[in-house]
């Protein structure tokens, strides 16, 4: 695994033991196993960003610290400009710039999101997390799997759905997908 995931799970492992949280107890809260839980925090797994969202909501922390380490400091405004959105190293699937890590208690966390193509008939990788999205086409094409339902996202199209359902999306037409995501 990189270097980023050992960083990120020393993170999440440090702050849930000053927290006073068994791996249990946050295992519990996440609602997945203390394996898993463990993985992650030994940097042996990848984890999906609406893990690192939900870990960061049940350790009371921003995402913005359990990325990078360092506290967001803005608090009026925030600018980033274009290309400089932080890098959220998840998924060979997808690749994630978060956009507002600098500004101080969020209460969202948008992400610019491109979905590189995967050969034809790959299954779709599903997650989900308490909260919502809202997603915002770019560019291209991708195919959206909410539960049992399969959507066919374009350009200027905008979907909003409960992330609880599990959900995944793969790119069309053997071109990559950019998009606007926000998670609440």
């Amino acid at each position: 695994m990189s270097d980023l995931n050992r960083e990120i799970g020393e993170r999440i492992k440090g702050i849930r033991e000053l927290s006073d949280l068994t791996l249990a107890e946050l295992a519990d809260k996440l609602n997945t196993t203390e394996g898993l839980l463990a993985r992650y925090e030994q940097g042996a797994q990848d984890i999906p960003v609406s893990i690192l969202h939900n870990i960061s909501n049940a350790l009371n922390i921003g995402m913005t610290e359990l990325l990078t380490g360092e506290s967001p400091k803005l608090s009026v405004y925030s600018v980033v400009r274009c290309g400089m959105g932080v890098g959220v190293e998840r998924r060979a699937d997808y690749d994630y710039k978060s956009l507002a890590y600098n500004f101080v208690h969020r209460k969202m966390e948008p992400f610019l999101i491109t979905i590189e193509p995967r050969p034809e008939g790959e299954a779709i990788s599903l997650n989900a997390h308490s909260g919502q999205e809202f997603h915002y086409c770019l560019e291209g094409s991708f195919k959206m799997v909410i539960d049992k339902h399969e959507l066919v996202i374009n350009e200027g199209d905008a979907l909003y759905f409960d992330s609880k359902y599990p959900h995944g999306m793969q790119a069309l037409n053997g071109k990559p997908a950019r998009e606007l995501v926000i998670i609440l």
